[in-house]
């Protein structure tokens, strides 16, 4: 085979290529031109069990060069078995056979290994065992690394032109978002550039990294910190045969399984439903996406407009429905305006302890966890002060940085009740050393729904949480009130507060 391959390529003037499943039969021949030869989509052809892609790849070369960079980022990208270049030599014949195959482990910062060069007749050692000594070694070091886990396993990736701090911080807050989704987070990479990559939002090597780390741990999903746009979504699926998402279809995907009221479910749907009409595939290449009818003119409605015709129906039938959820919220607080009671309105960033906070002065039983959006139907409850003054306490989602717009929007009917707050309380996670950016975070979105003009009372949450309680009062002490939502007796001083604005407001004072 090598000598035929050799003569033809060095006849035809062309880089030949040969892909060979591991029963030995070749799957496809490309023919290239003189300096290189292009793969075609290998999407038919999957791995065999395993997680190598059950090909390998031989191909020749007529200039006398290696292994070349674009060869190691095809074995790495495509997962091949093997990758074995060729020579082919001035009289037509076949000298060195040129083999390097993927590694389970980085050695000395390469996560590819050459094999001896030998002439094709002198060959003797058997690939297929190779391979499945391979196969043998990722499953044994994958097994090693990771706990056994039936969801998804994602390597978290975060590309920002914005300070390392800043940067971390948000890989940081992916991470739990990952852990709320009850995603295994298996590593996590960061790159800071001067410029993001419209196409890869990173470089190919930083990528190639990414993709054997990938196939080291045998991750299935890739998470990036960024909010990505359609064609980059495709370039890096295309590029790295794994599943893809951003920041805000995880969002999107917590919220989806948290909702449980049918508002919440409406809201969620919307916002998933506006997130996925511009990346809809553009693709439009066969015949069978296209509808037509009897005595209809020309080929009808492509599949994709069918598509987008369906979602913005539904999307207007859902802003309908949203729409009279909003008006019977409003008759809701105007029952409530009717009976003269104030209301406290509970805002913070996301696992700050708002639902906790509720329950304990409540003696409520919503449900509460240590994790991201653990609730996000508003949920009010009656609360009686000392003075047997009763005020309604209500409880909104969590804020967290870079909301997604749609989700915003979507959220807005569930929003208008903070418009009918007497009182905003502000609670703050202060055992997060992120609680200043937290903070900064919640104040600007009051902004944006133009709520700057109701009064805030802060509380510092999670004082128990703290090890160092004097330089924490020194800190915060005149900015609000420091509380632990799980230990009633710290929360006397927030409800004398409470009591004595709205009290003072109830008198005209």
């Amino acid at each position: 085979m090598a000598r035929t391959l050799a003569e033809l390529s060095f006849e035809l003037n062309r880089q030949l290529g040969l892909l060979i499943n591991r029963a030995g039969k070749v799957e496809m021949l490309i023919v290239g031109d003189y300096a290189q030869i292009v793969i075609p989509s290998l999407g038919n052809i999957r791995a065999a069990g395993g997680r190598l892609r059950g090909l390998r790849l031989v191909h020749t070369h007529l200039g006398g060069e290696m292994i070349s960079e674009e060869d190691l980022m095809d074995l790495l990208f495509l997962r091949l078995d093997l990758l074995s270049m060729l020579e082919v030599g001035k009289d037509g014949l076949p000298r060195l056979l040129h083999t390097v195959h993927l590694l389970p482990e980085v050695e000395e910062g390469r996560g590819w290994s050459f094999l001896t060069s030998v002439h094709p007749a002198q060959q003797k050692d058997s690939a297929e065992e190779l391979i499945a000594a391979l196969e043998g070694e990722f499953s044994r070091v994958s097994t090693s690394r990771r706990v056994e886990s039936k969801g998804d396993r994602a390597i978290l990736v975060s590309v920002s032109t914005e300070p390392r701090l800043h940067a971390e911080e948000s890989l940081t807050e992916l991470a739990e978002l990952a852990r709320s989704a009850e995603v295994e987070v298996l590593d996590q990479v960061l790159q800071r550039r001067r410029k993001i990559n419209p196409r890869l939002i990173l470089g190919k090597g930083k990528l190639a990294e990414i993709m054997i780390l990938a196939l080291q741990l045998n991750a299935n999903l890739l998470i990036f910190d960024e909010e990505l746009n359609p064609s980059q979504i495709r370039s890096i699926t295309n590029f790295t045969d794994m599943r893809v998402i951003d920041r805000t279809q995880l969002i999107l995907d917590i919220f989806a399984r948290r909702a449980t009221s049918r508002e919440g479910k409406l809201q969620v749907e919307m916002a998933q439903l506006k997130y996925m009409l511009p990346r809809l595939s553009s693709r439009d290449d066969a015949l069978s996406r296209l509808t037509g009818g009897i005595g209809a003119r020309g080929p009808g409605e492509t599949k994709l407009e069918i598509d987008r015709r369906r979602i913005n129906d539904r999307l207007a039938r859902l802003a309908r429905e949203l729409k009279q959820v909003s008006l019977e919220r409003y008759r809701r607080r105007g029952q409530r305006r009717k009976r003269d009671l104030p209301v406290l309105s509970l805002v913070g960033y996301t696992n700050a302890g708002k639902s906790t906070l509720l329950n304990t002065l409540t003696k409520s039983d919503i449900y509460t966890e240590d994790q991201l959006f653990a609730t996000l139907d508003p949920t009010s409850r009656r609360m009686r002060f000392p003075t047997e003054m009763e005020v309604i306490l209500t409880d909104t989602v969590g804020f967290i940085r870079h909301l997604p717009a749609d989700l915003m929007q979507a959220f807005m009917a569930t929003l208008e009740e903070l418009q009918e707050a007497d009182l905003l309380v502000h609670v703050v996670d202060v055992s997060n050393s992120l609680y200043r950016e937290h903070m900064q975070v919640v104040e600007d979105i009051l902004q944006q729904l133009d709520l700057g003009s109701i009064p805030v009372l802060k509380l510092f949450n999670k004082i128990d949480l703290v090890e160092d309680r004097e330089l924490l009062e020194m800190t915060v002490a005149k900015e609000g009130l420091l509380v632990s939502a799980q230990h009633p007796e710290t929360l006397e001083s927030f409800l004398l507060e409470a009591e004595r604005y709205l009290g003072g407001k109830a008198t005209g004072l």
